[in-house]
């Protein structure tokens, strides 16, 4: 074992690797955190009597031991790891490094969540110069040759670091030189002879010999698998994915059974279900002669599963048990590995299988149909955040459209973008605003980064269960795999497809759900959300606790929120009236004025406009409350800038341009965001605040006459930090309710600043309602600019001084408790006092949970977030 390092042996033993197989079985799926959920559950299908290599697992608490002291192993592993060779050896009826009768072993890694492609596998280990004639002579030499070539290049890439491009290189010339297509027609001779030349290119990139020795093998891979868990690609994915780097990954050691050993041999992936759609077929692919890493590293396209039925019909009929077998145990819809080896099955894995939104939404509802789940069971098994794919356009069938070519259906949905050859150029234009469709051979794991980015993703090689079709779906992008009339030219970056020349930046449009790849932009429909969709959405509603509102002040986000099923408006944001191209000529002529009763002329142009936009909301919402806020933004903003804007504005208000200049100056703040803006605005001039309170009084005074509707307005007041700030402008709110003859409306307040949070007690005497304003709130706990934090908060993040982006996701300690703080103090004051939250975080499901758990009564979000709040509600009140 001369490539590992060993700690001092510990005087109490603890076990760190645990069997299993027929014998000896020492786990089970409820171990997932100790075994990572490959080893847990190999470990359970064992138990259940199904077809599994005989293996061991070492630990999750092994890695972190070997992060923790620099790359080293307990003292006492070494032994455990004996004796678990031992039990295989045993098993199998062969011998590790045995020249006459060698045990082969796979190392792969096993987290607790599944990371597909994101860690190394290496197979064939223990074999060398010596044990590959002796697996020669137990099969065939061709077989053996293919299984030293294979082990030789992964471990060479994995372990030794050796581009594994240069492998390729050899393998390709070989094939070209002899008229050869594919990899299964090299001969026995010609498989040697890459071996050979394989060999010399390990010894000439690392300057030492290829290992012989079956156990530098085997613990060579063994830390590269470890130390998989924090490369560049792994740490993305757990990053996007908000895995935990501490969970750490185990190590499945397993006997290796041979796909590539004949035409009766073959290797594959299935679904217990179909994970685009949910539909009950059994899905999935395989390859005749291969071991499992060319089917999920698309480096060949396979075959569908259907025709194992004529191919090997016995086989796929104990496969077929098998899936049914393991839907039941398991209650969920399953993503399975298998190797066949001379028409005998095993199965390698089984895990949840990953799906898009629709697919996971119509599995839930079916298996609570079969009575496999609880309608609770279904509402925590839904992602919230994966409903997102559900609510984005897909390609309108009546638009024109020009088909390049046809690729598979791998993740379902549209998306148009400029062509990009590389996942970092997808990741840098995604960053300055470009929406890019990553087009690729085949992707790889360390394109993680770039298929984030992108829009969409487009390959030329791989099936439907490829790294790039597996990774697109659980991300739910749209993805088409398999386009073999695509040919890529990295280096010149461009694309042929049937002749047709696409460069870098040329538009293109993938559908994810047909596989065709389509030249330009192709109009697209909004998504129609029914049928189990709407039926989960029922169940989460009679779960959940928490209303659902929307952040909305046009027609459009109102109507959409309506349809997504929002219960009301929890933030207008007034200020994005006043940008309206018919009134903002006013609003400057307003910021501009001298004097009260000038600003006032100005507001009775504006004040027609403003009641109209709250009647048509008040409409829309058809007596479901609505949260108006008062002005909100400094003066500044709604000034031009420009010099031509500057003398456009003077001339239409028959000014100079040196008073349009003067007041500019004096409207300039060194930092706006604590200037004169909220609830300042409405002290210093309060005539802007009187004119949008009468336009909502009056608004609802004319829905009510026209509809018959009873509306009743919460008046919103911004950037209160003081209790007399709040009851100077509620007495204000209310003469102009008495004045108008309207009742029935609620007064509060945004809090948003941490005073307003410490003195919740005194505020809510006059407050009726707290919504928190959590993005501002954040930025002046924090003392973070949200637009500056770009800079330096993913440096933060990956130094662990934050865990996640706090405008994303709420700061519970900080933020977060200053939230809670309010509403205690508030309440205390006001037994009723209705709290809710508009700011970013009310569409993020962690953040939700938090305002489950501290009793908020609503959140309100964007008109697409909706879906998500109402199933992260209900999920939160589930977990309450």
């Amino acid at each position: 074992m001369k490539s590992a390092k060993m700690s001092q042996p510990v005087t109490e033993q603890k076990k760190w690797v645990y069997s299993f197989g027929r014998e000896v079985c020492e786990g089970d799926s409820s171990k997932k955190n100790l075994l990572g959920g490959k080893g847990a559950n190999l470990a359970e299908m064992s138990n259940i009597g199904l077809p599994v290599p005989p293996g061991f697992v070492m630990s999750t608490e092994v890695c972190t031991y070997f992060y923790q002291n620099g790359s080293a192993y307990p003292g006492d592993i070494e032994a455990q790891v004996a004796a678990g060779l031992k039990q295989l050896e045993k098993e199998t009826g062969m011998v590790f490094g045995d020249a006459a009768h060698p045990l082969l072993l796979s190392v792969r890694s096993g987290a607790r969540v599944s990371m597909p492609g994101m860690m190394d596998t290496i197979l064939n280990i223990g074999l060398n110069d010596d044990t590959v004639k002796g697996l020669a002579a137990s099969g065939d030499e061709r077989f053996a040759y293919d299984c030293y070539r294979r082990l030789i290049q992964m471990y060479s890439d994995v372990v030794l670091g050796v581009d594994h491009d240069d492998f390729e290189d050899i393998l390709d010339t070989h094939k070209r030189r002899n008229h050869l297509r594919q990899d299964t027609e090299i001969t026995a001779a010609g498989l040697k002879e890459i071996v050979e030349l394989f060999k010399a290119v390990v010894q000439k990139e690392t300057g030492k010999p290829f290992p012989q020795s079956a156990s530098e093998q085997l613990w060579g891979a063994v830390g590269a698998v470890f130390k998989s868990w924090m490369t560049p690609r792994a740490v993305t994915y757990r990053r996007i994915n908000s895995i935990p780097e501490e969970w750490g990954t185990a190590v499945c050691v397993q006997a290796v059974v041979f796909g590539n050993m004949g035409d009766d041999c073959g290797t594959g992936v299935a679904f217990t279900r179909n994970p685009s759609t949910g539909s009950g077929e059994f899905y999935g692919e395989y390859l005749i002669n291969a071991q499992g890493e060319d089917v999920v590293a698309g480096i060949r396209t396979p075959q569908p599963l259907d025709d194992m039925k004529t191919a090997m019909p016995e086989v796929y009929q104990q496969l077929n048990d098998i899936r049914l077998q393991l839907e039941k145990h398991y209650k969920d819809m399953q993503d399975i590995e298998f190797t066949i080896q001379n028409k005998k099955l095993y199965m390698l894995q089984t895990r949840s299988g990953k799906r898009t939104a629709a697919a996971a939404l119509k599995i839930a509802v079916d298996m609570v149909d079969e009575g496999l789940i609880t309608k609770e069971q279904a509402i925590k098994r839904i992602q919230p955040e994966a409903l997102d794919q559900l609510l984005h356009p897909t390609i309108d069938a009546k638009a024109a459209k020009t088909v390049l070519t046809k690729g598979l259906p791998a993740s379902p949905g549209a998306a148009t973008g400029k062509v990009v050859f590389d996942a970092d150029v997808a990741e840098a234009r995604a960053k300055d605003g470009d929406k890019v469709i990553l087009c690729r051979t085949e992707t790889s794991p360390e394109d993680i980064h770039g298929m984030h980015a992108a829009q969409g993703i487009l390959t030329s090689r791989g099936g439907m269960t490829s790294h790039a079709a597996v990774v697109a779906r659980g991300m739910g992008k749209p993805c088409v795999s398999g386009a073999g009339d695509v040919v890529i030219d990295n280096k010149a970056r461009s694309m042929t497809i049937k002749g047709h020349v696409l460069k870098e930046n040329d538009i293109v449009t993938i559908d994810g759900s047909t596989g065709e790849v389509l030249l330009g932009e192709v109009k697209m429909l909004q998504p129609a959300l029914t049928g189990d969709f709407e039926t989960l959405m029922k169940w989460a509603d009679a779960t959940r606790r928490l209303k659902i509102r929307t952040n909305a002040e046009t027609v459009l986000d109102a109507e959409t929120a309506r349809k997504f099923g929002a219960e009301g408006i929890g933030l207008c944001r007034t200020e994005h009236m006043f940008f309206d191209p018919t009134r903002i000529l006013h609003v400057r002529q307003m910021i501009l004025a001298e004097t009260s009763e000038d600003r006032k002329a100005a507001l009775a142009h504006i004040e027609p406009h403003q009641r109209q936009d709250f009647i048509n909301l008040f409409k829309i919402m058809k007596g479901l409350p609505v949260t108006i806020r008062l002005l909100d933004p400094p003066l500044h903003e709604f000034l031009p800038h420009e010099d031509a804007e500057i003398n456009g504005l003077a001339k239409s208000l028959s000014v100079t341009v040196d008073k349009v200049h003067q007041r500019i100056t004096r409207l300039h703040e060194t930092n706006p965001m604590l200037g004169l803006r909220g609830s300042r605005l409405g002290i210093v001039y309060p005539e802007i605040y009187e004119m949008q309170v009468r336009a909502i009084f009056e608004a609802a005074l004319a829905v009510k006459k026209e509809t018959g509707e009873t509306v009743t307005p919460e008046i919103m007041v911004p950037l209160i930090a003081t209790k007399a700030e709040m009851d100077i402008l509620k007495a204000m709110i209310d003469k102009v309710a008495e004045s108008t003859g309207f009742t029935g409306y609620l007064t509060g307040t945004m809090i948003e600043l941490p005073r307003a949070a410490l003195a919740a007690g005194s505020i809510a005497e006059s407050a009726e309602f707290f919504s928190f304003g959590t993005n501002d709130l954040t930025q002046t706990t924090f003392g973070i600019s949200r637009d500056d934090a770009g800079s330096f908060l993913p440096a933060y993040q990956s130094a662990g001084i934050l865990p996640n982006d706090p405008f994303a996701s709420i700061d519970v300690d900080g933020v977060g408790e200053l939230v809670k703080t309010a509403a205690e103090r508030g309440r205390k004051t006001r037994a009723g006092l209705k709290l809710g939250i508009c700011g970013e975080h009310g569409g993020d499901p962690a953040s939700i949970r938090f305002f489950e758990a501290i009793g908020l009564d609503y959140v309100s979000c964007s008109p697409y977030r909706v879906p998500i709040a109402r199933l992260a509600a209900a999920q939160a009140a589930l977990k309450e």
